[in-house]
C-alpha cells in the first residue's frame, strides 16, 4: 500500500473516530509490547501492517510468520501516519477485533477484585488504571456511563498492553452493574462495593480488601455519581499530608489497589504459615 486509498482511510479513522471503531468492530494497536500481549492472550488479529521499506526485526518476522491474519505491506510514510510517532515509523501495527462488552467476561468468586471507573473523561487515565489493575491483581475493569473510549489509541498505549490481559467491559450506566452485583450476591459471592472519596468515612487501610470487592472510582472532575455513592457499602479515603486535597483518579485507584494487594498478600502468607 502506497496511497491513501479507502482502506488506508478506514484504518486512519480508527485513530480518532470512536463511532467508526465501533461500527467496524476493530481498533488499531501500536507498539511491540501491546501487539505481543494481544497475540499471547488470544485476541483476534484481523490484519498486521508492516513497513514495506524497512528490514524487519526478528520479533516482526516472527509475528508475520505465526499470526493468522491478513498481512499488508505499507509504505514507511503511511506507517508513520498510522503509528502517530514523531521520530520513526513503526515496523508493525495490528488491527484487532473489539471484544464483546459482556460482564460475564469479568471473573467472579471468592478472590474477586473488580474496578469500576465511572465516567472517566481521559483515555490516558483509563489506560493507566487498567495498567495498575493488572499490576495489583484485579480481576477486571468496568467503565460506566458517558466516558472516554477504552479503545482510543491513547488508552491502549497508556495501558502498555495490560488491556489485553485484564478483561475491560464498557457499560452504559450503573444499573447493569448493580443488577450483576445482586446476581453475584444471590449466588453466594458476598461482594462489597467500596467507593473512593476524599471525604470518605474510613481510611482505605481500614477496609477489608481480602473479601470479594468491587472498587468504585469516580470521574476526574465530578467524582462518583450519586447513584454509585448510594450503592456503596463503604466510602474510603486515601490519607494524605501536605497541601494536596485530592489525587488524580487513576493515581487514587492505584493507591487503593496497592493496599488491596498488600492485604491479600499478608492473608495468603498467614494462611500458608498456618498450614506448615
Amino acid at each position: 500500500m502506497t496511497s491513501r486509498d479507502a482502506r488506508f482511510q478506514q484504518w486512519q479513522a480508527l485513530l480518532s473516530n470512536r463511532a467508526k471503531r465501533q461500527r467496524s468492530g476493530e481498533f488499531i494497536v501500536q507498539g511491540v509490547r501491546p501487539i505481543t500481549l494481544a497475540v499471547r492472550h488470544g485476541w483476534q488479529i484481523r490484519a498486521l501492517l508492516y513497513d514495506a521499506d524497512g528490514a524487519a526485526s526478528r520479533w516482526a518476522r516472527e509475528m508475520l510468520d505465526t499470526v493468522a491474519a491478513t498481512k499488508v505491506a505499507v509504505s514507511a510514510d503511511l506507517m508513520h501516519e498510522l503509528g502517530e510517532k514523531t521520530d520513526a515509523s513503526p515496523e508493525l501495527l495490528a488491527i484487532v477485533a473489539l471484544p464483546d462488552d459482556d460482564l460475564a467476561r469479568i471473573p467472579a468468586g471468592p478472590g474477586m477484585l473488580t474496578v469500576v471507573f465511572d465516567r472517566p473523561a481521559s483515555p490516558g487515565n483509563i489506560g493507566t488504571l487498567v495498567r495498575s489493575a493488572d499490576a495489583f491483581g484485579a480481576s477486571g475493569v468496568i467503565v460506566t456511563g458517558h466516558a472516554a473510549d477504552v479503545y482510543d489509541p491513547r488508552s491502549v498505549r497508556a495501558s502498555t498492553g495490560s488491556l489485553f490481559s485484564v478483561p475491560v467491559v464498557r457499560v452504559p450506566s450503573h444499573r447493569p452493574v448493580l443488577d450483576w452485583t445482586d446476581t453475584l450476591r444471590a449466588s453466594g459471592t458476598g461482594v462489597r462495593l467500596v467507593g473512593t472519596d476524599e471525604n470518605g468515612d474510613v481510611d482505605v487501610t481500614d477496609v477489608d480488601f481480602t473479601r470479594p470487592t468491587m472498587l468504585l472510582v469516580g470521574s476526574e472532575m465530578a467524582g462518583l455519581s450519586a447513584a454509585w455513592r448510594e450503592a456503596c457499602d463503604d466510602l474510603a479515603r486515601v490519607p494524605m499530608v501536605g497541601a494536596a486535597s485530592s489525587l488524580n483518579a487513576a493515581v487514587a485507584a492505584s493507591v487503593v489497589l496497592y493496599e488491596s494487594a498488600r492485604q491479600r498478600n499478608v492473608a495468603r502468607r498467614s494462611s500458608a504459615a498456618g498450614h506448615t
